[in-house]
């Protein structure tokens, strides 16, 4: 079940989605969170961020809609609290991902030099290019490839270690080529897609802004389509992002060309989750008649 994403040596191919699994050790009572085949920890800058007013998230058919803001507490708090127990945790055999947020080329390189310094127990980086790009006019930065590919160029020079950008759901496979000729070790694909839900009683928003990020199975299958598009595009390996429930779900992600799987709305839903759909996907794998879960990435027939 081992892969290698990017240059993330991962024992099996289950990854969390960052943000929906907080730093990791807020799941550690419900199992061994050193089962997985790595955590992707919530996006941090390197100086805190308030996050958006509530309510923040609200249960929408098929899904959720959120509108955090990524609130974090900077990088410098980030690997002061919950450092040591992320380090012992890459000791036990999971991998550390570690998500870079700015609102700038500027900030995310900050950030990026930030976790350098004060995380080398980190295996690699994952690049949130979908931030909104306030220096810009609020237009998310990974929404075009010059925006995403400057990020990503200007961060390569910060580090040696696996460096992948979490993709924002427009011009997949455009953009994704551009991030691979500046450097990017591996993509995430995708990020959640903008959704509005209106109180019909109060004519408001159900979330503090008047958009805001739709997650789950309603957008799964947009997601594995996307995971093929850049497949056909792009050599570098692909996380799969997007409303896996089940070790099905996360085989669809597979089959599609991602070399590994992040679970995300699911660890709302059952703080297990993540574990259940490794053992899952292990068993679809040994189904396949396959001794090694490499040979079905990609494996989908046209």
């Amino acid at each position: 079940m081992a892969v290698d994403f990017g240059g993330v040596k991962m024992q099996n191919p289950i990854n969390t989605a960052a943000g929906t699994f907080g730093y990791g050790w807020q799941f550690q009572n419900f199992f061994d969170v050193s089962q997985l085949g790595a955590i992707t920890t919530k996006g941090c800058a390197a100086e805190p961020w308030p996050g958006n007013p509530a309510p923040r998230m609200a249960e929408i058919p098929g899904g959720m809609i959120n509108s955090v803001g990524l609130q974090n507490p900077g990088v410098a708090a980030f690997a002061r609290e919950s450092g040591p127990w992320l380090e012992q945790l890459s000791k036990d055999g999971c991998q550390v991902i570690c998500q870079v947020a700015g609102h700038s080329v500027d900030e995310f390189v900050r950030a990026l030099e930030m976790y350098v310094e004060l995380c080398p127990w980190a295996a690699g980086y994952e690049i949130n290019v979908s931030c909104p790009n306030i220096a810009a006019g609020g237009a998310a930065m990974g929404s075009t490839s010059e925006g995403a590919s400057s990020v990503m160029a200007a961060c390569r020079k910060v580090t040696d270690k696996p460096l992948f950008v979490k993709m924002a759901p427009v011009n997949v496979a455009e953009i994704a080529k551009a991030l691979e000729a500046a450097g990017a070790d591996g993509l995430s694909v995708i990020n959640s897609i903008q959704g509005m839900a209106i109180d019909v009683h109060t004519r408001k928003s159900r979330v503090a802004k008047p958009k805001g990020g739709l997650s789950g199975p309603l957008c799964h299958h947009i997601a594995v389509r996307m995971v093929w598009e850049v497949a056909q595009a792009v050599d570098i390996p692909i996380n799969g992002v997007g409303g896996v429930m089940t070790g099905e779900d996360a085989a669809e992600f597979i089959l599609a060309g991602a070399t590994c799987v992040s679970v995300g709305m699911a660890n709302f839903v059952d703080p297990c989750a993540s574990l259940k759909i490794a053992h899952e996907l292990e068993a679809w794998a040994e189904s396949q008649g396959v001794k090694d879960i490499n040979e079905l990435v990609g494996a989908f027939e046209c």
